[in-house]
């Protein structure tokens, strides 16, 4: 006798996992990163054991530490990294950077926004913006003696990810945005 080959999940139950993990990732209990993966292996999930495995282990409340609020960063003849677990407070971060260097990594950022942008100005300095593997960027802004890149690893988004826009007029200097899956030696 052979076993009953389960039913693939209907499209409403992906659809109420995402939500799901949205809300948890809005609500600060994961990260970007692992909003990421997790509605990856949702809309990948061949079964509902699959999609239950995907949304266990969520902390019924959001997890307390250093989720700082950030709505713009200034640099000046220095040097800024917002890394690690942080907290957006609008959907818009304001960036400036004048004869320095910043740094963006989006990977364990907290947000329950569609839509991430990223607008600014950087004059004779360096921007850099990480995110996950699978989260589609757009990278605009005027470009005067500079550089722009976009270097994404060659993966499909990952549905329910927010877009990225990053919007910033650069003047000799370079803003470079790449994607980098989650290490803790970064």
């Amino acid at each position: 006798m052979t076993s009953p080959v389960p039913m693939p999940p209907s499209d409403h139950e992906r659809e109420r996992a995402a939500e799901l993990l949205q809300r948890a990732c809005g609500d600060g209990r994961l990260t970007l990163e692992e909003f990421s993966a997790r509605v990856g292996a949702v809309w990948a999930a061949g079964s509902t054991q699959e999609i239950e495995r995907a949304t266990a282990g969520l902390a019924p409340t959001p997890v307390v530490g250093s989720a700082q609020t950030v709505d713009s960063v200034l640099t000046i003849f220095s040097e800024t990294k917002r890394r690690g677990r942080w907290r957006l407070k609008s959907p818009r971060v304001w960036l400036r950077t004048f004869f320095g260097s910043t740094e963006l990594d989006l990977r364990e950022v907290i947000t329950s926004q569609s839509t991430i942008e990223i607008a600014g100005l950087c004059l004779f300095g360096q921007v850099t913006v990480i995110v996950p593997e699978g989260v589609e960027v757009d990278l605009t802004g005027a470009v005067v003696f500079s550089n722009h890149s976009l270097h994404l690893a060659p993966v499909p988004r990952v549905p329910g990810t927010p877009e990225v826009r990053v919007d910033i007029a650069t003047w000799f200097g370079q803003v470079q945005v790449v994607s980098k899956p989650y290490s803790l030696t970064d």
